[in-house]
């Protein structure tokens, strides 16, 4: 088999046997691609080499030679996962006999500290909808009850972006204030949400039909969140709708749907919830991810120690 055979076997079976999130198979399927491009490029100064063979440590190498002179060091530690991955696939179904990545060594990267907002800030994003809307035509109305729940289910449940496009009405209990998503890895798992975004997705839920497509009147009968043309609302839309709303709400220029993900995450913590719980609720695999949560709340962690610890006390009083 070819490099770019073999590349295409290993990404099915990242999708049909790993069950990777379509994120995740798209990242190694372009990383892989890059290195596939570089591979042929230097194919020429080793006309008898084996094909799968000219995937060695020396290429490697030089491939990311090349990314360190335009890559950040974060993008090049995925890359090498990527590679380390597929490398470990093929020799598993024994295409090769070493995996040629593992002596890669993985540039020292710094763990950047999750981005989120104060308590006001979020609320002022939150209900950017409706404030931006006040006396608006009938879809523009809709359209802002859309986003509203949209943005209230983001930061009361921290679903991922994909999860929130992705959740059906089938999957949501208003009764019970819960939803029912497919994260990374395909691991089910039952998320809560609060009071302020069950009446926000019930007011949603009451005009969502208005937003069929005007021509074919098409409605798409499974998503809970669906565009002005009645489809399902994507990752991209909800990425707009995100930083307009910062913008408009909170002053913040480049804001994230993933920020409202951390935001839920942190005020959580803040409020004594336990950090296993939260893990469960995000849907972290790891711990460690969570723990990230513990660095974020500075002021929180102030607070505490004026309020618990002796010598804070005492200077307070004196």
């Amino acid at each position: 088999m070819t490099l770019v055979q073999l590349k295409a076997a290993f990404v099915t079976h990242l999708e049909s046997e790993k069950h990777a999130s379509p994120n995740t198979v798209a990242a190694y399927s372009r990383d892989l691609d890059a290195l596939l491009a570089f591979v042929a490029g230097r194919a020429a100064d080793r006309p008898g080499a084996k094909r799968a063979a000219r995937l060695d440590l020396y290429v490697l190498r030089g491939w990311l030679g090349e990314l360190a002179r335009r890559c950040k060091p974060t993008s090049i530690a995925r890359k090498i996962a990527s590679v380390r991955a597929f490398g470990r696939w093929m020799k598993q179904k024994g295409h090769a006999d070493v995996n040629p990545a593992q002596e890669l060594a993985s540039p020292k990267t710094r763990r950047e500290l999750p981005t989120f907002l104060s308590a006001e800030d979020a609320a002022l994003v939150i209900e950017a909808p409706n404030d931006e809307n006040t006396g608006a035509l009938r879809e523009e109305e809709s359209v802002a009850l859309r986003d509203r729940a949209f943005l209230e289910l983001l930061y009361s449940s921290g679903l991922r972006v994909s999860e929130a496009c992705g959740l059906d009405l089938a999957n949501l209990s208003l009764g019970e204030k819960t939803v029912r998503v497919m994260g990374k890895g395909r691991k089910e798992r039952i998320v809560p949400f609060g009071s302020k975004a069950d009446h926000a997705i019930r007011a949603w839920l009451a005009v969502r039909s208005r937003l069929a497509n005007a021509k074919s009147g098409l409605l798409d009968p499974k998503a809970v969140f669906v565009s002005t043309r009645g489809r399902r609302f994507g990752p991209r839309a909800a990425q707009l709708i995100v930083r307009r709303y910062g913008l408009v709400g909170a002053g913040r220029t480049h804001l994230h749907p993933h920020a409202l993900r951390h935001t839920c995450a942190t005020h959580l913590l803040d409020g004594g919830a336990d950090l296993r719980a939260i893990q469960e609720m995000l849907g972290h695999s790891s711990l460690s991810t969570t723990q990230r949560y513990t660095h974020v709340s500075v002021a929180h962690l102030l607070a505490v120690y004026d309020a618990a610890h002796p010598l804070a006390k005492s200077k307070r009083s004196g």
